[in-house]
């Protein structure tokens, strides 16, 4: 005979305020549910045709993009299983610098795929193996569909074509430019052995006013300040960097100065006046030209370096004052004081011009071919490409997209295999997996068979935001025709429909980097077996203490 124990009902495991969600329709579903409403968010922004967001952050900052990343990053989301999806995009953002709309996109489609599976009984378990089995095959696949890779040593050309695909994700209309901005700025900086290329070398100053067509770029550095003395312009300078202020040294405790007469106080402070002369005369001796200050310059000191012919530029940044040594092979200083050879730099030139009624100052090298040029400069270590453009906000949004061309030129140099882009690769991926799912034994194959429809949501979003939904269907379904055809691997969406709205990916020079595909896929599979491995959720109670004041928007104002 057995002997029933009844259940208490008010055990309390946690203490109050704790929110614990558990099992398939309170946790699972309900974050299959978020993630789909994140996905949602940004797909519209997907591809050429994407649509901006408006979005104002928590510091009354506007921003008008459809870059994913920055979408992501200005969005607040605190849905834990969302914030799976968006640290899985920081990822592919910063390892690639592209691609992180596919990795949510691709993730959550992954989702609202496996929510019917586990809504007819099949145990998240399953759905997992199968979505792991799924990637590695598409990840296998991936590698036999290269048709191109890029030639090396690079030329303008080839970065052109490369840059295109990328760049017009972000600006369509304007790749042609953009693409040849940055390919010209990154082969200006690109070292020997393009392996030890810096992203960080490539900078864009932005300046309102004129049209992109006004856009250039500047082979040294570009700063939005005038120089502080009368000298504008020098060539073939010495400079010297230094992070200190050019000033009298303060003495750090007070001090109380008796004077007896006038002729006490007419030398009291001379003295200072001499040793600052001597300093500056020191540094002119040694044939320093041009001295670039990290901080505040004195009046006394600016008198001096006016009358000894110095020009001298003040960069409050100090991570420009370490580009700018960079720029000009010297060692930022600590102490003023005269230089050693080794420590001071060179500039061919050092001039102020005006761009678009902004009065700015330029660092550059000569390039060969110009006049005056002798072949001993080494190549310059800094581009600088000059945006011009009506708006901030526009002049942002170019400069995002520059950022990604630059971020692709850097995965390119780590792989440089190139797939066929539009859709096709995605879509080609979507059809092997398919074949795999239909040859598998067990419940596995459901979910590998779902993983494939899934991959076809990129295709579908870009010819939906291109064409529309109805119109997105129909190109969907020839380009699923075209696929099925001997060496139709290439077909992708034609977003301009010239024809049936589809195209031959490599025929129009549409191809998209090998390695940001590969992340973008792994990725979005590792979050989307994140968030299905997730069987319940605890949230704590929020830490009390008191609010941050809010500050009214417009206190500054008059």
């Amino acid at each position: 005979m057995s002997l029933k124990v009844p259940k208490a009902n008010n055990i309390q495991l946690f203490k109050d305020g704790y929110k614990h969600l558990q099992g398939i329709e309170d946790a699972v579903l309900r974050n299959i549910q978020a993630v789909s409403e994140l996905s949602d968010l940004v797909r519209t922004s997907f591809g050429p045709n994407g649509r901006n967001k408006l979005i104002i952050n928590h510091l009354g900052r506007l921003f008008v993009t459809s870059d994913a990343a920055t979408i992501i990053r200005e969005v607040e989301v605190v849905h834990p299983a969302a914030k799976l999806l968006v640290m899985a995009s920081q990822a592919q953002e910063s390892e690639m610098g592209d691609s992180t709309n596919m990795v949510i996109i691709l993730a959550g489609e992954l989702l609202k795929k496996s929510e019917n599976l586990l809504v007819m009984g099949l145990h998240p378990s399953e759905v997992i193996k199968g979505y792991e089995l799924a990637c590695a095959k598409a990840l296998a696949e991936l590698e036999n569909l290269s048709t191109s890779s890029l030639p090396s040593p690079f030329t303008q050309e080839s970065l052109i074509t490369a840059l295109k695909p990328a760049i017009a994700s972000k600006q369509y209309g304007y790749e042609d430019t953009l693409s040849s901005l940055v390919a010209e700025a990154a082969l200006a900086v690109m070292p020997k052995n393009p392996k030890n290329f810096n992203v960080d070398n490539v900078r864009v100053v932005k300046i309102m006013g004129g049209g992109l067509s006004g856009s250039k770029v500047v082979q040294g550095m570009v700063f939005g300040r005038e120089p502080e003395g009368i000298i504008k312009k020098v060539s073939g300078a010495k400079v010297a960097v230094f992070t200190s202020a050019l000033d009298v040294a303060q003495t750090e405790t007070k001090g109380t100065v008796l004077l007896k007469n006038a002729d006490e106080m007419l030398n009291f402070t001379r003295g200072e006046e001499q040793q600052l002369e001597r300093i500056f005369k020191e540094i002119a001796d040694s044939g320093i030209k041009v001295i670039i200050a990290g901080s505040s310059i004195g009046d006394l000191a600016l008198h001096y370096l006016n009358r000894f012919n110095i020009a001298v530029l003040k960069v409050l940044s100090k991570f420009d004052l370490r580009r700018v040594a960079r720029v000009v092979n010297a060692t930022p200083l600590a102490r003023v004081g005269v230089p050693t050879p080794e420590e001071a730099g060179y500039v061919d030139i050092f001039e102020t011009t005006e761009i678009g009624g902004d009065r700015v100052t330029v660092l550059r090298q000569l390039a060969p071919g110009e006049d005056g040029y002798q072949g001993h400069t080494e190549k310059t270590r800094t581009a600088t490409i000059v945006l011009r453009g009506a708006t901030a906000n526009h002049l942002d949004d170019l400069e995002r997209a520059i950022d990604d061309g630059v971020n692709v030129i850097k995965s390119l140099i780590k792989d440089p295999r190139l797939v066929p882009g539009a859709g096709a690769t995605e879509l080609e991926l979507g059809k092997r997996v398919e074949a795999y799912g239909s040859g598998m034994r067990g419940l596995a194959q459901h979910a590998v068979k779902r993983y494939a429809t899934a991959l076809e949501v990129i295709p579908r979003t870009l010819a939906e935001n291109a064409l529309g939904r109805a119109e997105g269907n129909e190109v969907l379904s020839r380009l699923w025709a075209k696929h099925e055809q001997k060496g139709g691997e290439a077909w992708g969406v034609d977003i301009e429909a010239e024809q049936d709205g589809t195209l031959l990916a490599t025929e129009f020079k549409i191809l998209d980097p090998l390695a940001a595909k590969q992340w973008a896929i792994k990725l979005a599979t590792e979050a989307a077996v994140s968030v299905l491995s997730v069987d319940s959720i605890i949230m704590s109670k929020p830490a009390g203490g008191p609010k941050v004041p809010q500050q009214a928007s417009n206190w500054d104002e008059d």
